[in-house]
């Protein structure tokens, strides 16, 4: 094998719960092919189907599975190598071998799966799809069940989506030492940015220096990672400027292991050592609202609940800067905050970074008694639901000075009553500021996955002055 698994019975137990909890009907689980960046063997870095993963744990590409739950029958559709891809690829092991280290026994050609469909459709049979997001796999699917791509909406199952929620929401503890390797390694990649940032540099440079740590630790990126000088724009994948002192990095990294489990940190630091004056305030508003968030962790909580009392902090400590004012709860109930913290507090976080976002965030982060809001910053947050022993998600709270957004909120008078809409104007330029960690929920309280880093002010500090003393 090029690849990790874990033991034989964890993927057999696993299939053997979601055939129970689906019920009846044919459960189709697709596998990720190669997919083309410009030319058709220029391929993008492979990433398999987390879904496919966690049932049949065979990292590589061309396979579909098939779990029949009348029969039980469970087989794995796939081509074997022909001898001009084992020019290019060397000797691998077979199909049918690769199967059997997973506990199926049965294998089958790929093409043969199109007339396994046909046929449990001929008679009538559910046949249990999941959302496609790959572009071939949407063809495929739409050529074996014979419909229009657009069509494919109404075939997915909403049964088989809740019963895989219902087993992956539940981290077991082979998965969580995944976890904490990935996302020990996801800390290097933070404590690298950190030490090795200077003046004068591209932000391109220290992004490298991030990413040769995750390679350097057998593992892939987990999502493209945030390198930036503009931490007020959420997801910024710009990194051409030069970083100048004064300035702050937001750095939002993580990697994926070898059994793709993914870590996802954000910290944020000085380009020279020390911040200033105005940043450290920002700074500590955003970490009280992170601690105190992390001090709600338990089975139990409303992690909606979690999310909102992160926001009061966050608007007691524009209170304290003389930036928003009246009743903080009122300001939070209203929706002011979100003209400092736009997005959500965190989500789940598995074999995805954003696990299982792929099956929906109504059915993840949500329940069918719990709806996400449509309000401006709350409907960012992709998890609202209760807590549970298991669960594995983020904290990442943030403030975030986007002047787009204050001139379109003072132009039209927008919660007047919470802003002081003059104050704002010294912090136009301020960029934005996160801190994000990883947490398992446990029976009674939460586990922090990974190594705490360097997150207090003087922690930070401490580091950046060590990087320079050492030039």
């Amino acid at each position: 094998m090029q690849f990790r698994l874990f033991e034989k019975s964890v993927y057999v137990n696993r299939r053997s719960v979601l055939k129970k909890n689906v019920g009846s009907g044919l459960i189709v689980l697709m596998g990720n092919e190669e997919s083309s960046m410009n030319y058709e063997h220029n391929w993008y870095p492979y990433m398999q189907d987390s879904n496919f993963l966690y049932y049949f744990g065979l990292n590589t590409t061309g396979l579909v599975a098939v779990i029949d739950i009348e029969s039980g029958e469970e087989i794995i559709f796939g081509n074997e190598l022909t001898i001009d891809d084992i020019v290019w690829t060397g000797s691998l092991p077979s199909i049918s071998e690769m199967a059997l280290e997973v506990g199926v026994t049965v294998t089958r050609p790929y093409n043969a799966i199109e007339q396994k469909i046909k046929s449990a459709l001929a008679l009538g049979r559910k046949v249990h799809i999941l959302p496609p997001y790959r572009p071939e796999n949407k063809i495929k699917l739409s050529e074996w069940f014979g419909v229009p791509i657009r069509g494919l909406a109404e075939l997915v199952s909403v049964t088989l989506i809740k019963a895989i929620v219902s087993q992956r929401s539940y981290k077991e503890a082979r998965e969580v030492a995944e976890m904490h390797q990935a996302t020990l390694t996801s800390g290097k990649m933070h404590l690298a940015a950190m030490r090795y940032a200077k003046p004068g540099m591209k932000e391109y440079e220290v992004m490298a220096k991030v990413k040769e740590v995750a390679y350097a630790n057998n593992s892939a990126i987990s999502f493209n990672p945030i390198v930036t000088i503009h931490g007020e724009t959420l997801h910024n994948l710009y990194s051409g400027n030069t970083i100048r002192e004064g300035q702050m990095i937001l750095c939002d990294a993580g990697a994926s292991n070898d059994m793709n489990y993914a870590g996802d940190l954000t910290c944020t630091f000085p380009v020279g050592e020390k911040f200033t004056s105005k940043q450290r305030e920002v700074y500590e508003i955003v970490l009280n609202s992170h601690n105190a968030a992390i001090d709600m962790l338990k089975p139990g909580v409303l992690y909606k609940d979690v999310y909102l009392t992160a926001c009061l902090k966050i608007v007691e400590g524009m209170q304290s800067l003389g930036l928003m004012k009246g009743n903080a709860q009122d300001a939070v109930a209203a929706g002011a905050h979100a003209l400092f913290f736009q997005c959500g507090l965190g989500h789940m976080i598995g074999l995805d970074v954003h696990d299982m976002e792929d099956l929906g965030e109504q059915y993840v982060g949500y329940t069918d008694t719990l709806k996400k809001s449509t309000q401006f910053g709350m409907k960012s947050l992709r998890l609202g639901r209760t807590l549970e022993p298991g669960f594995t998600l983020t904290v990442e709270p943030g403030i975030y000075m986007i002047p787009q957004l204050m001139d379109q909120w003072k132009a039209e008078n927008k919660f007047v009553e919470f802003i002081n809409y003059d104050a704002l104007d010294g912090y136009r330029d301020f960029s934005g500021i996160r801190v994000e960690e990883d947490f398992l929920i446990t029976e009674d309280g939460y586990q922090q996955i990974g190594e705490r880093l360097p997150i207090t002010v003087d922690e930070v500090e401490a580091v950046r002055t060590e990087c320079f003393e050492t030039v």
